[in-house]
């Protein structure tokens, strides 16, 4: 049996404004920051054998503030681009709720929570799944199926397509699932990447 520990990053300086942050890099609020904290207080007594974070400052952030706190020292970090967040393309950098107004709820639920909706220049949750799965079952389901518990720091749709992944979810439920920031979701995995249970701490809406 394992532990796969998953992160959400805390909120960043664009969450806090309502803004889609996608790819571009940048850094955590001060909210931001005692999210992470709370985080690493949460999973402190977790036995954490290796680390992922994406790429982007928020999610390394998050994992820094974390490693803090837990007691164990060292713990081996792997970065890798392939975490990283949904890239918003054309909306990257507008603020949401405007363009709620814009386009409707329907379609505004659909653009950030769809699992196949096209963005211009950029990916939709299907595209992160298609560059998220394959990455999972080459470098971190092989220590799952040693016995190693890992810990994942990421972003709220590159989290949802693992997950999505992990529980099996439809295409047409995964809308329904929310990961705020700060959130952290443990499972415990059987030595083929089953689930055994799953515990959901320090739940949030999703921004």
């Amino acid at each position: 049996m394992s532990y796969l520990i998953l992160v959400r990053h805390g909120e960043s300086i664009w969450n806090a404004k309502g803004i889609w942050t996608g790819w571009t890099d940048i850094g955590l609020s001060k909210k931001g920051i005692e999210e992470a904290k709370t985080a690493g207080d949460l999973i402190k007594d977790l036995p954490i054998n290796t680390a992922f974070t994406s790429d982007l400052i928020r999610a390394k952030q998050t994992l820094d503030e974390i490693l803090k706190i837990i007691p164990k020292k060292n713990i081996p970090v792997i970065v890798s681009p392939e975490l990283k967040e949904r890239n918003y393309g054309d909306l990257t950098g507008k603020n949401k709720w405007k363009i709620k107004k814009e386009y409707g709820e329907e379609q505004f639920l659909k653009i950030r929570r769809g699992w196949d909706v096209p963005i211009a220049n950029g990916e939709s949750l299907k595209d992160v799944y298609s560059r998220v799965l394959p990455y999972y079952k080459e470098h971190i389901l092989p220590l799952i199926q040693q016995g190693k518990n890992v810990l994942i720091s990421a972003h709220g749709n590159s989290l949802r397509a693992l997950i999505k992944y992990l529980e099996n979810i439809a295409d047409n439920e995964i809308s329904n699932l929310e990961f705020g920031t700060g959130t952290v979701y443990v499972y415990q995995l059987d030595n083929q990447g089953k689930i055994i249970s799953k515990e959901i701490l320090g739940a949030k809406q999703a921004q």
